[in-house]
């Protein structure tokens, strides 16, 4: 089964940002930047789940979710925090509830949780394995060579992220944006400095798991040496 979403933010960089990210998870992703073009989009395409800004143009997320009569799980996406927002959105049948500034990452994850308690998305393992690599992504924990690699949360998610991508060539600016969050404050040399100490814990006399690609990234291939 191939999930559809629909993100509507009348922030474009938003929509870009997420849409890029879902995809690479999987999902089929629609974008809408007010309500008026979210509510043509949700009426012929169904998608299985909705991110609606609640302060959209022409008609708000709020309105949009009242709007909508069919069963659909609903995620609110907005810079209001107050309490009373919150409680709004939950009352007119939110699944969730994420303000701004957010991390990517973080939406996904909530996302797939939402999904799985709709029934729409199973429980996928938490296990890869690799020659002489093992990485649980439930319990955060690396193993390498039968023993224990010491990463940082940063280092855990930017080798989940890549093991989770095998053979595929990220930019710099991809993986910050991907692990990092499209509001993180920082630039290339981050991502070089994290790959570097990667590297070092992940030291193993038989394979190499981690390359670059001279001038375009990094990816997460396994190489006998």
């Amino acid at each position: 089964m191939t999930i559809k979403i629909l993100i509507a933010d009348d922030e474009a960089a938003i929509c870009e940002v997420v849409k890029l990210y879902l995809e690479q998870e999987g999902f089929i992703v629609y974008t809408a930047e007010d309500g008026d073009q979210a509510l043509a989009i949700e009426t012929k395409e169904r998608p299985d789940l909705l991110i609606l800004d609640v302060m959209l143009p022409k008609l708000s997320g709020w309105e949009l979710c009242q709007t909508i009569t069919r069963p659909v799980p609903v995620i609110f996406l907005t810079a209001k925090s107050a309490e009373v927002d919150k409680i709004t959105g939950f009352s007119l049948g939110a699944d969730d509830y994420i303000t701004k500034p957010f991390s990517p990452r973080e939406l996904v994850a909530r996302i797939k949780a939402v999904l799985r308690r709709s029934g729409l998305l199973q429980q996928s393992g938490t296990l890869l394995t690799f020659d002489e690599l093992s990485i649980n992504a439930e319990a955060q924990r690396v193993e390498c060579n039968g023993e224990v690699a010491p990463l940082s949360p940063n280092e855990f998610d930017l080798l989940l992220f890549l093991a989770r991508h095998p053979d595929l060539l990220f930019s710099r600016e991809q993986l910050l944006t991907n692990v990092w969050g499209y509001d993180f404050d920082g630039d290339d040399r981050t991502v070089d400095a994290t790959i570097k100490r990667l590297r070092q814990k992940l030291n193993n006399a038989n394979y190499t798991y981690i390359h670059t690609i001279w001038g375009r990234g990094y990816k997460f291939e396994v190489v006998a040496k």
